[in-house]
Parts: structure tokens; C-alpha cells; sequence
């Protein structure tokens, strides 16, 4: 088998999370974040979709960490983003962050919206 190291170009990948914080790119953050392309900023949940709009035109798909658990968008929020042209995947929050970083190493134009576990 054949390893090959990761290339993330200038972004970061989520390295950790715990209750209530994530680690990105080696930096601790406390609370929900969104991950763009930009940055990482602060997200205040669900209800916050201004902050997301602003990736429009730079990623195809923003993955949605909901928690330790699955649970659906509000149809407000899914519909912004749609009209947008942003694509939305829900999950826990686990799966959100090692997805992020699949595709964030395969090139893709993703980003992620965390609530924490």
C-alpha cells in the first residue's frame, strides 16, 4: 500500500474536537464555527445563515455538524443555501469533521458548519 501525503493548499484542517471546542489548523476555537474558505469564524447556529451566504461562488458543498446527532436543516436555511448554489449535507458533528477533511484533501471546494458535541 502506498501512502501519500495530504496537500490542504492554504486551508486547514479540523485536527480535533472536544465538548464544546474544535481545533483548527492548530488553533483552538470554543463554540459553533463555520470552516470557508476564508477562515475559520464564529457561527452563531442554525439561524445564522448570513455568515455561510458569504461562501457563495467558493464551495459546492458545505457539510452541516449537527451535534452528536443527526438532525434536519431548517427548511429556511436549506432553501437560502440552495438558491445560493451551495450544496448542504447534514451529519453529526464527527462525521462532518473527517469528511471536511477527505475532501478538503482531495481538492474540493467544501466547507463546514459545526455546532459542537
Amino acid at each position: 500500500m502506498q501512502l501519500n501525503e495530504v496537500n490542504f493548499r492554504d486551508e486547514h484542517p479540523i485536527d480535533g474536537y472536544g465538548p464544546g471546542f474544535f481545533r483548527v489548523g492548530g488553533t483552538a476555537y470554543q463554540g459553533a464555527i463555520a470552516v470557508l474558505p476564508g477562515g475559520v469564524t464564529s457561527w452563531r447556529g442554525l439561524e445564522d445563515a448570513e455568515t455561510l451566504l458569504k461562501a457563495m461562488g467558493e464551495v459546492d458543498v458545505l457539510l452541516f455538524g449537527m451535534g452528536p446527532e443527526i438532525a434536519q436543516l431548517p427548511a429556511e436555511l436549506r432553501t437560502a443555501l440552495e438558491t445560493a448554489g451551495i450544496g448542504a449535507e447534514v451529519m453529526a458533528t464527527p462525521q462532518a469533521c473527517r469528511t471536511y477533511n477527505v475532501l478538503l484533501g482531495e481538492g474540493r471546494r467544501v466547507g463546514a458548519a459545526l455546532l459542537p458535541v
